[in-house]
């Protein structure tokens, strides 16, 4: 595995080929692996970014406590195939104070993340945007964990006409359904323990759902039963996959009969099909004890692939001590 540091070594390794990118900002665990190895996948050469952008950074938040595992990183990559990992140091990506931004549509990017985490999908799409540029990827894969960033990347992608393909890889979760994210090692024991309540909580408001519950009751109950866990919630919701929007109800407050979203039956890879019955679903449950393999076992899903999928996403974010976490389920 090739380690390069600056745009130069970047564009000189790198010429003549079509590279997938896999953009990180560190601290890797067995769902960034995952991502490599369906970045493996598509045969193109594997570049692995690490950098830790700053611009999506609120004042108050984790930047300079975010950790940095840059031995670990190398180790694990070059185990798992990666062949070439570019770590620009940030004054090599930006060399002077980044004053042009990408301001993403703000129907999308100033709801749920964006709401709570105000500017921050303008400094991811900036980053992307500036990643995009220096590696040219013909393809890009990001993780369905981050759900609203994928569809902002998608939409990115599509409004700006880049020749790239956006591929979603699958959430990696931990054997008692905990997504796996580089925040978590900030859960104190009793705190870790705790955390699986989060995906609980969607799959309760799932159900909920499908018994026909009034939506807004669902999402208040669901509020409410995380708050009187000691967690503080930013938000536990229902929405369409195709843009995050509330689905329809009818006078009842229920979900309506016809919300099944047309777009819906399309995979998250950019303008590719669904995936055919018994391929990869849309969440993968890796054991505790294999976290820092590369290729994730097969586990329980949120939907099985080839299922038909409703269009809708319950999506939570909360806070659990000082730690926030965020997952989702594909109905």
């Amino acid at each position: 595995m090739k380690i390069i540091h600056t745009l130069t070594e970047l564009r000189q390794a790198l010429a003549g080929t079509a590279p997938v990118l896999v953009p990180t900002m560190g601290n890797l665990h067995a769902g960034h692996l995952a991502l490599l190895e369906r970045a493996r996948q598509t045969g193109g050469p594997v570049v692995t970014s690490i950098f830790v952008n700053r611009l999506q950074f609120l004042p108050h938040e984790d930047f300079d406590s975010y950790p940095r595992t840059f031995a670990h990183d190398c180790a694990a990559l070059e185990a798992a195939g990666c062949d070439l990992l570019f770590a620009p140091p940030e004054h090599e990506l930006y060399p002077q104070p980044q004053t042009f931004r990408v301001q993403p549509d703000p129907a999308l990017a100033d709801i749920l993340e964006g709401e709570f985490r105000p500017g921050f999908f303008a400094g991811v799409s900036t980053v992307v945007m500036k990643l995009f540029g220096c590696v040219q990827p013909a393809a890009a894969v990001f993780g369905r964990k981050d759900y609203q960033q994928l569809l902002v990347i998608r939409q990115l992608v599509q409004q700006f006409a880049l020749p790239i393909r956006i591929i979603a890889g699958d959430t990696v979760r931990e054997a008692d359904g905990l997504a796996m994210s580089s925040r978590n090692g900030y859960l104190s024991a009793d705190e870790r323990t705790e955390a699986v309540q989060l995906n609980r909580c969607l799959h309760e408001m799932a159900a909920a759902l499908r018994a026909g519950q009034p939506v807004a009751d669902i999402e208040a109950a669901a509020m409410q039963r995380l708050s009187a866990r000691g967690w503080q919630p930013d938000y536990l919701t229902i929405r369409r996959q195709a843009d995050l929007q509330a689905p329809a109800v009818d006078g009842a407050g229920r979900l309506a009969a016809d919300t099944a979203d047309p777009l819906a039956g399309n995979d998250a890879d950019t303008n590719m099909p669904a995936p055919a019955a018994g391929a990869t679903a849309a969440t993968t449950i890796v054991p505790a004890a294999a976290a820092a393999s590369a290729a994730p076992a097969t586990g329980m899903a949120s939907r099985s692939a080839g299922q038909p999928s409703t269009g809708l996403v319950i999506l939570g974010a909360a806070r659990l001590g000082r730690t926030r976490l965020i997952d989702n389920l594909e109905l």
